[in-house]
């Protein structure tokens, strides 16, 4: 029987971007150092089995992962807990969806959340005002609260509403605010359907045009993720700005299916692989 060093598939075939294979997991701790485009994946509710599977096929691919909107209350703790610690050994950040603490500002119980989220072994949140209205004074305390409790924090810029658009100097201004908090990136809403809200109308489509001037008035978007919950975002964001782009709001199923084509593994990608010299195929 062959051993799985020998039975492995060649380079050239497992990453053939050569972007991926190298890179490794960025620093999921309170350092910022990101040495590869990131996935957060989005779980709307998987049982401890798909979770598990999950970690199985696809946990070496993922760099988040985040407990939908408020659905973290809503398992029974022991299967909370459950997948916390597995996706933790995965070396994942895992955090509760930002409507959570958008409901504990609303509630009064913003103390009350901190020391829950920390108590059930998370080891980020996202800072966001989606839902709600936050000021910029209480926005910068949720980021440094969250930092003092040595959490990665991920802020998210837009509204849920539908027809709500990116402004790029307002997502500019908020970034910096943010970042100088302490918030180690900065997601741009689109929402679970991708559809009708931030960079994308109601077909789920962004002009070219429009990424072009939020992208040139942020230059730097290494410390920005995308949320791209369909195909054609993941594609077209990827082309913009490479296989170290950042994206979220991945479904389970389709985490296999962005990472080629990160890798150039996939025909909407492929020319991520290509060689610059001609090649001679030989049998």
């Amino acid at each position: 029987m062959k051993s799985i060093s020998q039975a492995a598939w060649p380079a050239a075939l497992q990453d053939p971007s050569g972007q991926r294979e190298l890179s490794g997991r960025p620093d999921n701790g309170m350092g910022s150092t990101q040495v590869r485009g990131q996935t957060m994946v989005i779980d709307k509710g998987l049982g401890r089995h798909a979770f598990s599977d999950l970690m199985e096929t696809a946990g070496g691919y993922i760099d988040c992962v985040k407990f939908g909107f408020g659905t973290a209350p809503l398992y029974p703790t022991d299967l909370l807990l459950a997948k916390i610690e597995l996706a933790k050994r995965c070396g994942l950040s895992v955090m509760p969806g930002g409507t959570l603490l958008e409901t504990a500002v609303q509630q009064n119980v913003v103390p009350a959340f901190f020391r829950t989220v920390c108590r059930m072994g998370f080891n980020g949140i996202e800072v966001s005002d989606g839902t709600i209205e936050l000021n910029r004074r209480l926005r910068t305390e949720l980021i440094q609260e969250g930092v003092r409790n040595g959490l990665r924090v991920v802020t998210e810029y837009g509204k849920k509403l539908t027809g709500s658009l990116v402004d790029a100097n307002e997502l500019l201004q908020t970034a910096l605010a943010d970042w100088e908090a302490g918030a180690e990136m900065v997601t741009i809403e689109a929402r679970e359907s991708g559809v009708g809200v931030g960079l994308f109308d109601g077909n789920g489509d962004c002009a070219q045009s429009v990424l072009d001037s939020v992208s040139h008035t942020l230059g730097d978007v290494s410390r920005i993720m995308w949320e791209t919950p369909l195909k054609q975002q993941q594609v077209q964001m990827l082309k913009s700005f490479g296989a170290e782009a950042n994206l979220g709001n991945i479904q389970p199923s389709e985490v296999l299916s962005l990472e080629t084509m990160r890798r150039g593994l996939r025909s909407d990608t492929f020319h991520f692989g290509e060689r610059v010299e001609p090649f001679v195929y030989m049998i």
